[in-house]
């Protein structure tokens, strides 16, 4: 079994953070492993500008952020980097068990950091009823089918929530010619970002209902149309689509290592700790955490 100082799961902002502050702590053989076959992790999708503007003092692109840390990452040769690395197992003797194309293979290590970030929540969790027609998307992964994929999801969109991802998707696909009916809000102000609201909203003139739930979802084969409750009046209404976007909030990534959390040894960074509007603060965060497991690492000598 190979060993290592420090094993980081998550090649996103964070996990690479966190692997370069250990380094430059004096780690001297770092693993990082991640899922995806690019490191950057959400960056990679999120094409628009706004990051960098705390921890670079410029305004980047989510792409271009990610880039600075990649080019970061190859002066360190003591960080090993796993691409197409999906960890399936964690104990509590800091082996990590992960699948990659042809091999698994399990590491020790003696400090682990955990930067799985967030994933988002579903349809399914806020309960929304009716049937299962095609057309209902993850904000997320309509973000990666645009920027990524080259795909446009539908030409007639309502966006529930008002989360930042499906605030900057009704910009994004108004800009490839969609008409975005309406984003729907239960709560009483937006859980975006103002400047979103303002920059993706307010500037293409896209409605925003406040205090308005989506009581169902109609359409068998393919979406046609939400009913709303106006909450305030208590009066419903329907609206016409193609295209349903889900955007009601993140939550960390954490089932895989969750009851693992009190072992010494054991660091949880960025969005996998706690949820963050900015990436920047996930970038500072995740650099605590790479000092924090050399500290411990030092103690263990």
């Amino acid at each position: 079994m190979k060993r290592y100082d420090l094993v980081v799961v998550g090649g996103g902002p964070a996990g690479m953070a966190a692997a370069i502050a250990a380094a430059k702590s004096g780690a001297r053989a770092v693993l990082l492993l991640e899922r995806d076959q690019y490191l950057g992790g959400i960056l990679n999708q999120c094409i628009h500008l706004g990051f960098g503007l705390q921890y670079f003092k410029e305004e980047l692109t989510g792409p271009e952020y990610a880039a600075r840390f990649i080019a970061e990452l190859s002066k360190y040769p003591q960080i090993k980097i796993s691409l197409q690395s999906f960890v399936i197992q964690i104990n509590a003797h800091k082996e990590i068990t992960y699948l990659k194309p042809g091999l698994c293979e399990t590491v020790q290590a003696k400090a682990l950091i955990m930067a799985t970030g967030c994933r988002e929540r579903t349809r399914e969790m806020i309960h929304i009823p009716g049937d299962r027609p095609a057309g209902v998307y993850s904000a997320g992964l309509a973000q990666k089918l645009i920027n990524i994929e080259g795909l446009l999801p539908g030409k007639e969109v309502v966006i529930i929530g008002s989360g930042d991802i499906g605030l900057i998707m009704a910009r994004r696909l108004t800009l490839e010619g969609a008409k975005v009916k309406a984003v729907l809000e239960i709560q009483a102000k937006s859980t975006g970002l103002t400047r979103n609201v303002v920059q993706c909203l307010e500037d293409f003139e896209i409605p925003l209902y406040l205090r308005h739930q989506v009581l169902r979802i109609n359409g068998k084969r393919r979406v046609t149309g939400v009913t709303v409750l106006n909450i305030e009046e208590n009066k419903t209404f329907d609206l016409s689509c193609d295209t349903v976007l889900v955007s009601v909030g993140l939550i960390p990534e954490r089932d895989i290592f969750e009851q693992y959390l009190d072992i010494p040894g054991l660091f949880v960074c960025g969005n996998a700790d706690k949820v963050y509007d900015l990436v920047d603060d996930v970038t500072m965060d995740s650099q605590r955490a790479g000092t924090a497991a050399v500290e411990y690492l030092k103690g263990l000598k």
